[in-house]
């Protein structure tokens, strides 16, 4: 703040913040005022001038607006010829027959938004064929709240909001039990679209590739998404595309036309809006659930990007390869061997951890490694293969519950499976790698057992044949053990 002060209130060099709290302060310091709160609730979107949606159970006498007494309720929709405003202008409801209270009075035209009904929704859920009330006191204790809420950061401005203010009304008329209606929020990060861009040449109708576009005066042009691949532009169907190019010339590098990019809000104008159906058409749905979970944490924004999907789709193969080669079966009856279950283990510690902290990006990653693991070491034994499947089932459910009948040869679906524990014994390593630093610059690495003791440790470092060149000439004054992790010798 300058040039902010008087002889009984200096907010000079304040910030704007600080300034306005100092300012209210004073001015009930000094009896002038008082200090209070507005809160706005944002309902100015509450009507709605359509037919689908709860009717307002509110009639009008003289001009004047009155609600309907509480044994006309429910309120229903009526039938209408048509789901269209009429001639007048009026909403759908204006084309209703009868449309009144029983005192013949005109009823409001207008419904509710469809959050109205979805703000209480839970309750009904609680007691969904109680027709006498939103949910009965018996069902409401036994019920509570809500435990988990999943929705993006617009749908809890937009609902949300709505949800606890209604929880909230409910719980001081002593309607509900609980002040709040959600235990736990998680508010999804959205998925941002990846655009592209063409650049067409001033005054033309020639297109360059991005990477000669510095060579000319250029208008970039925001391009569907859904006819470039790997950032290449599939330049017939972009002749096709609209009308205005279908005369359209393109300046190739090494035989493509390579568009731009940039990371925005998916949106219809930005013609990065990607149709899942056609992702699932190409890859699958698995492809899909997996692809998404593994873009990056749940809370977090993260950018649509189709170029990265290759790499689940070949996750997903290497999967079926464990089991089939061509059309033969590989799974047997093999015992696992030490290395197989570490790897199982270490996956389902893994993923049964991550799945309480909602990690779904860190368990894709986990189910990468294991699977690169597991074909590395040529393993086909059916209790390996059968809890891989049961852990990867509630992200790739139907991969899984085809190999759970196919391959694993299980009558029973995948879903009713009993979730493997881990066992830490089959986690413990049996050797452990040191490095073996001088004077604090490592030299050479060695490999002792898991239960080796310090001074074995010491004894196997000083023993290596590197040892001899790095003491020449000097006198070990102290050997510095750090269990399962460095050998440090002090020489001089």
């Amino acid at each position: 703040m300058m040039n902010s002060a008087s002889d009984e209130l200096n907010l000079n060099g304040l910030e704007v913040k600080e300034a306005i709290a100092k300012t209210k302060k004073f001015i009930e310091e000094k009896g002038i005022g008082r200090v209070k709160v507005n809160y706005r609730l944002r309902d100015a979107i509450f009507s709605r001038q359509r037919y689908w949606g709860e009717p307002f159970p509110v009639y009008y006498k003289d001009g004047i607006p009155n609600v309907l007494s509480v044994d006309e309720l429910p309120l229903q929709l009526p039938e209408i010829d048509a789901y269209l405003p009429t001639e007048s202008g009026e909403p759908p409801l204006g084309r209703a027959n009868n449309w009144v209270s029983k005192d013949g009075y005109p009823l409001e035209l207008n419904t509710m938004p469809g959050f109205a009904g979805s703000s209480a929704y839970y309750f009904r859920y609680m007691d969904p064929h109680n027709d006498k009330a939103l949910v009965s006191k018996e069902a409401n204790e036994y019920w509570r709240s809500v435990d988990l809420y999943i929705g993006g950061t617009e749908h809890a401005t937009g609902h949300l909001i709505y949800s606890r203010f209604w929880n909230k009304f409910l719980y001081d008329l002593g309607e509900v039990c609980e002040d709040e209606p959600f235990r736990k929020l998680i508010n999804q990060g959205m998925i941002q679209g990846r655009s592209n861009f063409v650049y067409r040449i001033k005054d033309t109708n020639t297109f360059v590739s991005c990477g000669l576009k510095d060579k000319y005066d250029v208008t970039p042009i925001h391009v569907d998404v859904n006819i470039v691949s790997n950032d290449v532009l599939d330049t017939e169907a972009f002749k096709n595309w609209r009308p205005e190019f279908n005369n359209a010339e393109f300046i190739l590098e090494d035989g493509k036309y390579v568009c731009g990019y940039a990371v925005e809000k998916m949106s219809k104008s930005m013609f990065n809006v990607v149709n899942p159906d056609d992702i699932v058409d190409k890859y699958g749905a698995d492809t899909l659930r997996l692809y998404e979970m593994f873009l990056g944490p749940l809370e977090q924004s993260k950018p649509w990007d189709t170029n990265g999907i290759d790499g689940v789709n070949r996750f997903i193969k290497k999967l079926w390869n464990l089991f089939y080669k061509g059309d033969q079966l590989l799974v047997d009856d093999s015992e696992p061997t030490a290395d197989n279950l570490k790897s199982l283990h270490k996956l389902i510690k893994k993923v049964s951890g991550d799945i309480e902290n909602f990690s779904f990006n860190t368990s894709i990653a986990a189910f990468m490694i294991c699977v690169n693991e597991l074909a590395s070491q040529k393993c086909h034994s059916r209790k390996v293969l059968a809890d891989l499947l049961v852990v990867l089932a509630p992200f790739a459910p139907h991969v899984t519950e085809e190999l759970w009948h196919t391959a694993i040869g299980n009558d029973t679906t995948i879903c009713d499976a009993q979730w493997p524990a881990y066992n830490e014994d089959y986690l413990k390593e049996s050797s452990v790698n040191y490095a073996v630093s001088f004077n604090g610059k490592t030299r050479y690495n060695i490999t002792a057992s898991a239960d080796a003791t310090k001074e074995e440790v010491e004894a196997a470092a000083l023993a290596h044949e590197g040892a001899a060149r790095w003491l020449e000439g000097k006198t070990v004054r102290k050997v510095i053990v750090v269990p399962g992790k460095i050998v440090n010798i002090v020489a001089n």
